[in-house]
């Protein structure tokens, strides 16, 4: 029992349950005044009207006569007083009552007889100092009285409760229900689960919740599923160079000369397994925000012509053609140096995968009006209005082009977005004048120098 009230269908069967009781309850202490008094009402009409009655028969009738009359007003709880020459026959009757009849007045009051409340009418009858008072006891409310006219209607409220919490309580939980259920099998990797859109609306929009999120998860546990198969086929093509090279110098099969040469291969597939290994723990380590990074006042200018510097021995003599422009003066912002230099370093290594030689690679910085401005444009075979939708999606463009052109492991473009991000800045992709792709990235102006 203690279970079920600690469910929302138990508790909304109590809540419904009480609420029906106190209903009644307050109906019933409400309605028992004005009962009581429409029933001292209609007493105290009846009463005066029998009042007259009985005036007209006791004037008229024989002693014998009187005192049956007087015995059947007795029977409907009516009490007789007789007053002849300002005397009452009988104790009990206030005073005032005796006064006003005996001087000829009609009386129709409440009052106190023989210690208790009643209703009172009076009449005179012909002849002086004489009348005919008629007295009923008045009805009053009690506590007792409260609880033995209820409690059916108490029991009934409370059944009446019961029920409508049983059914509210049904057509409630079970849309929580069927979402938990949902939920479960969600977790338990089922991503197909969809849930009926039904009002009322919380428990329609609960639904469309849990299907979204439904749908998204299929969404992303498939590109998740494509995305580590490419990483899988990255990691294979280093590993299977390095290990023909490794039996080719194990059988005696590469010496001499050879053998440098294939020394120089492994270390080249070396440091692309090392790349991407590395690519890959900054990506997770970004998306755990639990990377650290270092800002401080950077000169953008600065930084980007020693990364021009860097690679220009990589782009001669049969690679394309760099050209770095740089502003008269420095652009300084709030950035960590190390982490925009990987930033671009990403981006000029995804350009010289696929600019062909003579082709234009352009590293260009300006001052913008929200930050200092890094542009690494190429003239390459560029990307299309679609492609620029997901440039930024872990292995999104390598999925599309894998079987067309060369292609990087599909973490360099999501570690610098998320890279950027962290940062406080923006990347943006985009076309390139020179033909190519371009790539736009902004870094937020020291606090000091915000423009």
């Amino acid at each position: 029992m203690r279970r079920f009230f600690a469910t929302l269908a138990g508790r909304t069967v109590l809540v419904t349950a009480a609420t029906a009781v106190v209903a009644v309850i307050i109906t019933a202490l409400v309605a028992l005044p004005i009962a009581v008094r429409s029933a001292n009402n209609a007493a105290r009409a009846e009463l005066v009207e029998k009042s007259a009655l009985a005036v007209e028969l006791l004037a008229t009738e024989r002693p014998a006569a009187r005192e049956r009359i007087a015995g059947r007003l007795r029977q409907d709880g009516i009490d007789v007083y007789l007053i002849r020459r300002g005397v009452v026959d009988r104790p009990g009757l206030p005073e005032r009552v005796i006064t006003q009849v005996a001087s000829g007045a009609v009386v129709d009051t409440r009052g106190v007889v023989a210690g208790r409340a009643a209703l009172i009418a009076g009449r005179p009858l012909r002849g002086n100092d004489s009348g005919v008072v008629l007295t009923r006891e008045a009805v009053s409310g009690t506590a007792a009285r409260v609880l033995s006219g209820v409690w059916f209607a108490l029991l009934a409220g409370l059944i009446g409760g019961v029920g409508a919490g049983a059914l509210l309580a049904h057509f409630t939980a079970r849309p929580l229900r069927q979402a938990a259920l949902a939920a479960g099998r969600l977790s338990a990797g089922d991503r197909s689960v969809r849930l009926a859109v039904r009002p009322p609306a919380e428990a329609a929009e609960l639904a469309e919740a849990l299907n979204r999120l439904g749908a998204a998860l299929q969404i992303s546990e498939g590109r998740e599923r494509d995305f580590l198969l490419s990483v899988s086929h990255e990691l294979r093509t280093p590993l299977a160079t390095l290990r023909g090279y490794a039996e080719a110098l194990a059988d005696g099969v590469v010496s001499g000369d050879g053998t440098a040469r294939a020394g120089a291969t492994m270390l080249a597939e070396a440091d692309r397994l090392d790349r991407l290994i590395s690519d890959l723990l900054v990506l997770s380590r970004l998306e755990a925000a639990d990377l650290p990074v270092t800002l401080a006042e950077v000169d953008l200018a600065g930084l980007v012509a020693a990364a021009g510097e860097a690679w220009a021995p990589r782009c001669e003599p049969d690679g394309p053609r760099l050209s770095v422009d740089l502003p008269g003066g420095p652009v300084p912002v709030e950035t960590d140096p190390g982490r925009i230099r990987q930033v671009v370093d990403g981006l000029c290594e995804n350009a010289l995968r696929v600019i062909p030689a003579g082709a234009p690679l352009v590293l260009a910085v300006r001052a913008g009006e929200r930050g200092g401005v890094v542009e690494v444009r190429d003239g390459g075979p560029g990307l299309t209005d679609d492609d620029l939708a997901v440039a930024f999606q872990r292995g999104a463009l390598q999925q599309r082009y894998r079987h067309v052109r060369k292609t990087g492991s599909g973490l360099g473009l999501a570690l610098a977005a998320r890279l950027v991000a962290r940062l406080g800045g923006t990347i943006e992709a985009g076309h390139a004048p020179e033909g190519g792709a371009m790539f736009t990235v902004t870094l937020p102006y020291p606090t000091r120098t915000s423009r």
